[in-house]
């Protein structure tokens, strides 16, 4: 079957999805009310080890950065990008030890890493959401993952950082 040309909701780019499942950027656009893709994407993040799973079905809710000093300690890089996915479209395989740390404005943050290499998985933020848990972008080990649409603790962020064109900005 040839790959289909589609709008994702939340990037508002157009994607294919190949023969074998992956999504590339495609040159056509297609009508959403025809399209399915959106409903048939299945992406897999897992830890360094390979032993903590997470498989989504469906796009994110969001994709998203953080400039906070948290999470530039957390990931070791200096922002993190995370995706927010419905809870209801993920499966988790694998033993996981959690995390807890307090957010700037005083929320709890729940960490779950593998007890075995140490990489977060998942997150989620108690009494926000509940509904959704969020997965660091890296987890999911895809250069083709959709661009952030959002951005937040900027002026924390580095000087030499700069966001793609279109993303909402929040201080």
């Amino acid at each position: 079957m040839a790959a289909q040309p589609c709008w994702l909701s939340s990037s508002a780019r157009p994607w294919r999805q190949s023969a074998g499942g992956r999504l590339t950027r495609a040159t056509g656009i297609r009508n959403q009310s025809t399209c399915r893709l959106h409903h048939m994407n299945t992406r897999t993040a897992t830890c360094s080890c390979g032993q903590l799973t997470l498989i989504v079905r469906g796009d994110p809710i969001r994709v998203s950065v953080c400039h906070c000093l948290a999470c530039q300690r957390r990931t070791g890089s200096v922002f993190g990008a995370q995706a927010r996915f419905p809870r209801s479209s993920v499966t988790i395989s694998g033993r996981s030890t959690e995390y807890v740390r307090t957010g700037d404005e005083g929320s709890r943050v729940i960490f779950s890493f593998c007890p075995q290499c140490g990489a977060t998985v998942h997150y989620s933020v108690e009494g926000y959401d509940e509904g959704s848990i969020s997965v660091p972008v890296g987890a999911f080990a895809d250069p083709e993952f959709p661009v952030p649409s959002f951005s937040v603790y900027e002026e924390r962020m580095h000087s030499w950082i700069s966001l793609p064109a279109g993303v909402e900005h929040m201080a």
